[in-house]
């Protein structure tokens, strides 16, 4: 089950996201990535999709009612806190169907350190440019362009991520 929900993600991913293949180059959709996460966001941290611009940044789609997201929760604050002042942002945008309902509480309560988005209609419909989310936790790390350089579906390891995130705070 494990290998098909992977092929799955692969085959949702490669739709937009290309680093890590060999002799691929990334999606060169930037803006629009970037577009797409005008979100209005829920407890303490606020967003302003401007500040994203020039950042490498980490979307992660989640819902509150997933384990491994939740289980994901504390790798994605130390990597805001290690990398945040070196032009990297964590972003979490949240695919609960019951939206601030569920998610204003939850932010409030939980505090990270990271702005948390309502997804859009456009986003939970997989109209937007980062198509279908078929599994919750789906990761996009967009590169200073705006760019999606990598993608993964369930929970990745710290060290890997932070790899991913070194390489492209290295370059301009």
């Amino acid at each position: 089950m494990r290998a098909v929900l992977r092929v799955a993600a692969c085959a949702v991913l490669l739709t937009f996201v290309s680093a890590g293949c060999a002799g691929s180059r990334p999606v060169d959709a930037g803006p629009a990535f970037l577009h797409a996460l005008a979100l209005p966001s829920v407890g303490p941290t606020r967003h302003d999709v401007r500040k994203l611009s020039g950042k490498v940044v980490l979307v992660s789609f989640f819902a509150t009612w997933c384990f491994p997201c939740l289980a994901e929760m504390p790798t994605l604050e130390s990597l805001q806190r290690e990398y945040g002042a070196q032009g990297f942002q964590v972003v979490a945008v949240g695919m609960d169907l019951e939206g601030a309902r569920v998610l204003q509480p939850f932010a409030d309560h939980y505090a990270s350190p990271y702005p948390v988005l309502l997804a859009s209609e456009r986003i939970i419909d997989g109209r937007s440019p980062f198509g279908p989310i078929k599994g919750l936790p789906t990761t996009v790390l967009l590169d200073r362009r705006g760019r999606a350089v990598a993608g993964w579906q369930g929970v990745e390891g710290h060290a890997d991520v932070a790899k991913a995130i070194e390489k492209l705070l290295k370059q301009d």
